[in-house]
């Protein structure tokens, strides 16, 4: 985990603002592993870089719709190691591979202009470039417009008089970078608002039209068309959709970590029953959590509580664009020896290019304790064995897994994929709050429809992959598909549509 602050650069044209963020971050999701290529820890760990400061809004949302997306990709670095799906925008509409970022507010596409942005991609995907172009619908975003001044973080924006377009540079720690500018467009999907389908919806969009990559995003391993913010800032689509009453400002996803991959994303609330709830901290440009306490086989850890407070560069943040999980050092040491110790009579601990391993002859649950991350207001995340492990090849007839959990010596502690997969999440901006459940992220699930406070109305939305190869994964994923069964039923009493 790099120690450099990344610096954020939004330029009006010729005039320059720095805007530094606390979070190392990045609107990459930084898994950029060569396909058939093997992985060590510390390349996971330099392409952990985090996420730039955000903006929360409070808000309630109006009365909305639901939409769904497809989702691709797995959280494997051996296969794709992101997932991505597509959205639709311009006049005539074309569709784009973008990656799924909870860390950042701004979605952008590459522009067809853009300079040494890849032209294929080795996740086995066509590349589109968008074009203003092309599309009737397109305007660009001015130096005066609001909405350019809010992406500067200033009151005003100044523009050159030869250009009057509202433009961004987003740098990143590990050098790499891309360029462009604003852009409204409309954005099309199905969305459900009641008991009504309505298909070719569509809402005008501010998005970025990038003209430059540098770095990992030139690259072609892992080539999409750009990054879908699901950031609750602003400027994200899920905040710019709810100002509109198009969607609610709560968003969910499960995200399968094993097989196949894919999973549900929905711009609305899944209902489960055993979903638990824990507040965001306020007033925090991050998605920051009171993390209390950690528990191995239900033994509570020494640990002070002060150690994940949410202060200046520290708390707990959940952040799904980070592929590992990071404990402050006061946490990890405690962790590590609790772990080592529960499974010392049963395997073998070793030192793997500096990170502590086992090799296991059997299954992991056989041995393996659960883990139990403890929050405000009761609500545990149980992590199972491979949500605190990595399985990283084998060593004379036994397999090597390898503690996930990276040592920082100071600053956040992050929640990455690897506890976060194979789990229902919801992101309830408009009441400040985060839930989860242990799910089979393969089936369908139940999301709200209701319009008002007694939440008693869902349709099921799911996804199934069928693929029995790895070239199968990049390219036969099913679309998240709404299905719709509209019924008024309460909440506990709701059957899961499979």
């Amino acid at each position: 985990m790099r120690s450099s602050v990344p610096v954020l650069v939004i330029f009006a044209a010729m005039a320059v603002t720095l805007v530094y963020g606390g979070f190392p971050g990045s609107y990459l999701l930084h898994r950029s592993i060569p396909l058939n290529h093997k992985v060590q820890l510390t390349t996971l760990r330099a392409h952990d870089t985090a996420r730039h400061a955000r903006i929360l809004q409070a808000t309630d949302p109006p009365a909305a719709g639901i939409l769904d997306f497809s989702v691709q990709g797995t959280s494997d670095p051996y296969l794709v190691g992101l997932y991505f799906t597509k959205v639709k925008l311009g006049s005539p509409a074309k569709e784009f591979y973008v990656q799924i970022d909870t860390g950042s507010d701004i979605l952008w596409l590459n522009c067809n202009t853009c300079n040494n942005c890849p032209q294929s991609s080795g996740l086995g995907i066509e590349l589109n470039f968008f074009d203003t172009a092309s599309s009737s619908t397109a305007a660009l975003v001015s130096c005066s417009d609001p909405v350019c001044s809010y992406a500067v973080q200033t009151a005003t924006s100044q523009c050159s008089s030869q250009v009057n377009q509202c433009s961004y540079t987003f740098k990143y720690g590990d050098g790499s970078g891309t360029s462009g500018y604003y852009v409204y467009d409309a954005m099309y999907f199905d969305v459900i608002m009641g008991q009504s389908v309505f298909s070719n919806s569509s809402a005008n969009v501010v998005f970025g039209c990038s003209t430059y990559q540098s770095g990992d995003l030139a690259r072609t391993e892992k080539a999409v068309d750009g990054i879908f913010g699901f950031g609750p800032g602003a400027l994200s689509v899920i905040s710019q959709l709810s100002s509109q009453g198009m969607a609610p400002k709560v968003f969910s996803h499960c995200l399968k970590g094993e097989g196949n991959g894919g999973g549900v994303l929905v711009l609305g609330e899944i209902l489960e029953p055993n979903i638990v709830y824990t507040p965001l901290v306020p007033l925090q440009p991050h998605y920051n959590l009171n993390l209390q306490s950690i528990a191995v086989n239900g033994q509570l850890l020494p640990i002070d509580q002060d150690v994940f407070a949410t202060g200046n560069n520290r708390g707990t943040i959940v952040d799904s664009g980070t592929t590992l999980a990071y404990l402050v050092q006061e946490a990890y040491d405690p962790f590590l020896n609790a772990i080592t110790t529960a499974v010392s009579q049963f395997s073998k601990p070793i030192i793997s290019k500096g990170n502590q391993c086992y090799l296991v002859a059997t299954s992991l649950g056989d041995i393996f304790p659960q883990v139990s991350l403890n929050f405000m207001g009761g609500a545990s995340m149980v992590l199972k064995p491979e949500q605190y492990l990595i399985h990283y090849g084998f060593l004379d007839g036994a397999a090597m897994w390898c503690i996930g959990f990276q040592k920082v010596q100071k600053g956040f502690t992050i929640l990455g994929d690897l506890v976060l997969k194979d789990k229902i999440f919801v992101y309830d901006l408009a009441n400040q709050r985060i839930g989860w459940t242990d799910y089979d992220c393969s089936s369908a699930v139940n999301v709200s429809v209701a319009t008002t406070k007694s939440k008693d109305a869902y349709i099921s939305a799911g996804q199934m992959s069928v693929s029995s190869s790895h070239v199968d994964i990049l390219s036969k994923f099913l679309l998240v598909n709404i299905v719709a069964f509209l019924v008024h039923i309460t909440v506990f009493m709701e059957p899961r549509f499979l």
